[in-house]
């Protein structure tokens, strides 16, 4: 792995696409053991979540499963704008049933927990998330995920989903943005 530029910035290697695998699998072994028996609705928040909750729902095993999308925006270049923006919502009827949301990454947590607020509106059984990425020391609001790939300091990455401006999310590595 080497570095990359995207739009005059310089990201460095972070986490290589063996340690992502590794976690994915680990995180599916859990979510397997705890929803065997039941018939979880997977709930992916794209855009950036999409390759990691295709990885995970596949390794799940899980033969009694689903999974829909919804759709937020709160980051502009490599801010969070502060504000969350639903551009596509939920289409599922989820009343009485176990909903596991599959997030990329959660730092400060606003657009976490405007989704459980919206959500716990439509009665379901349980909700629990899960995301390949976690910056505690970021987080101001809401509850930690309740299944973790990655603890990581507050960088800006990219790779794995993750983007700026649209632009690397095909890239199967995680990647920091450099310090100068």
């Amino acid at each position: 792995m080497e570095e990359i530029t995207y739009q005059g910035l310089t990201f460095e290697p972070y986490i290589r696409r063996e340690e992502i695998a590794k976690q994915v699998h680990r995180l599916a072994q859990e979510i397997k053991r705890d929803y065997d028996d039941k018939c979880p609705l997977f709930l992916c928040i794209l855009n950036g979540a999409f390759i990691f909750a295709s990885d995970l729902f596949r390794a799940s095993g899980l033969h009694d499963a689903e999974i829909a999308f919804i759709r937020f925006k709160s980051y502009e270049g490599i801010s969070s704008t502060g504000e969350v923006k639903q551009l596509m919502g939920l289409t599922q009827d989820i009343t009485g049933r176990d909903v596991i949301i599959v997030e990329d990454i959660i730092d400060s947590g606003i657009t976490a927990a405007q989704l459980r607020k919206e959500l716990d509106k439509h009665s379901p059984k349980s909700v629990k998330m899960v995301s390949l990425l976690f910056k505690p020391e970021a987080l101001t609001i809401g509850n930690p995920p309740d299944y973790v790939g990655f603890e990581i300091p507050s960088k800006f990455i990219l790779g794995y989903g993750l983007d700026l401006d649209g632009l690397a999310r095909n890239l199967p590595d995680i990647y920091a943005l450099k310090e100068r």
